[in-house]
């Protein structure tokens, strides 16, 4: 298989990826996905059989980047299998940027009110909130999300605040910022993630 074929063999276009071919940061995601499938004994054979849809990258404060991987619903529960050791790897490859895996979900817009009855039928599955709701589980996994509150600035603006486990904060919280703007990016919805206090013991 020629590199340009192996490199195309892990981009599987599905639900609203975008069309086109490949772009940079999409070829680049590949080869680290060949690359590790080539010299990480553990990832072999979890990894050759699984494909992404797309890839993003994603400004972040203070000058970061994040890379946000689309992942084929079929394909989520293998990717979660191996998702904190892929993460950790492909970090390397990636030094100066957070690694973050989402499902390539599908939102299907409300129908309208003239609608039949056959075409008012929407899976809650394919609602903006619920398609919303999962990218926060995909983003933070294998985290919990353990609390989450909204809060209306007297502006109109909206704030979400979501809690995670807390015996994940040291090997999460360098992540937040990342967490938050990959939201941003995709649902235009502003976020902060924090840790609930525990009272000292």
């Amino acid at each position: 298989m020629s590199s340009a074929a192996a490199l195309s063999s892990k981009i599987l276009r599905v639900a609203n990826a975008p069309e086109s071919p490949p772009d940079e940061v999409e070829i680049s995601v590949a080869q680290a996905f060949l690359d590790l499938e080539n010299n990480v004994p553990e990832l072999k054979m979890e990894l050759r059989a699984l494909q992404f849809s797309s890839a993003k990258e994603v400004d972040v404060k203070g000058g970061r980047k994040a890379i946000v991987v689309f992942v084929p619903v079929p394909y989520l529960k293998a990717f979660r299998k191996l998702q904190q050791r892929l993460t950790r790897e492909m970090e390397k490859k990636f030094a100066d940027r957070h690694v973050v895996f989402v499902a390539q979900r599908r939102i299907v817009s409300k129908p309208p009110r003239n609608a039949s009855k056959s075409q008012k039928f929407r899976p809650f599955s394919r609602t903006l909130t619920s398609v919303h709701e999962k990218i926060l589980e995909d983003l933070v996994y294998p985290t919990e999300i353990v609390g989450k509150r909204t809060r209306y600035g007297i502006d109109g603006t909206t704030l979400i605040k979501v809690f995670l486990d807390s015996k994940d904060a040291t090997s999460l919280e360098y992540k937040l910022d990342s967490f938050s703007s990959v939201y941003k990016r995709l649902t235009g919805k502003d976020v902060t993630f924090e840790f609930p206090v525990t009272a000292a013991e």
